[in-house]
């Protein structure tokens, strides 16, 4: 698999959960704004207080995704020998890239998941090279491609 076409696939999945995050901040804050040349209500005021606490998570989940495309343009996906940043890996048939932590998605006709530096799976397998085995969470796996 060519892992720059997984890295542009990558990219492109979080943009498109940029924008639409982006969106349902925008949406939520517009509609979370208070009347000002209304009085406002106990009840109102609660309730712009709770809408002020969720716009900050839909803020959050937006610097999220902003950082994982910054981070995803810094990689070096070049060849790798070992378990490192960057790399594919085939971990007992399934593939992985490391990079940013994502969901699953497709790339090429497989299916890929993308974890993070400071998953406890890449804990235990940095460095390990194709063909290596460790236990892990009370399984057996083995790292059957590095790439």
């Amino acid at each position: 698999m060519d892992k720059q076409i997984i890295r542009e696939t990558m990219l492109s999945l979080e943009s498109s959960a940029l924008v639409s995050a982006r969106e349902k901040y925008l949406d939520y804050v517009g509609d979370a704004r208070l009347d000002r040349s209304e009085p406002i209500e106990d009840d109102e005021q609660a309730q712009a207080e709770i809408a002020s606490d969720l716009s900050e998570a839909l803020d959050d989940t937006v610097h999220d995704h902003a950082e994982k495309i910054e981070k995803l343009q810094k990689i070096d996906f070049g060849p790798k020998s070992s378990v490192l940043e960057g790399a594919l890996i085939k971990l007992s048939g399934r593939y992985f890239i490391v990079a940013v932590s994502t969901a699953r998605f497709f790339c090429e006709g497989q299916e890929i998941m993308g974890i993070s530096t400071m998953s406890p799976i890449f804990a235990e397998i940095e460095g390990m090279r194709a063909g290596e085995t460790l236990d892990f969470n009370g399984s057996k796996l083995v790292v059957e491609e590095v790439g």
